[in-house]
């Protein structure tokens, strides 16, 4: 009739690591992205400004009305 010797230092390391997985897989559905979203995301982030940049005017150097070129 002997009792099996547990070490409760690791019990009670195990018991919250599977607590803070749970909770962290929670908020992986609560707040996450899927990768396809995330992906989604990124390339029209990219597409939008490759639009902005393709449809930014140039500044001509030669402008005479300028407040550096006012003499």
């Amino acid at each position: 009739m002997t009792a099996e010797i547990v070490n409760l230092n690791k019990v009670r390391k195990a018991r919250e690591r599977a607590n803070r997985e749970r909770d962290a897989q929670e908020n992986r559905i609560k707040y996450g992205q899927t990768k396809p979203e995330r992906n989604l995301f990124e390339a029209r982030t990219r597409k939008w400004q490759g639009d902005l940049d393709a449809s930014r005017r140039q500044s001509d150097d030669d402008d005479d009305t300028g407040p550096s070129n006012a003499s």
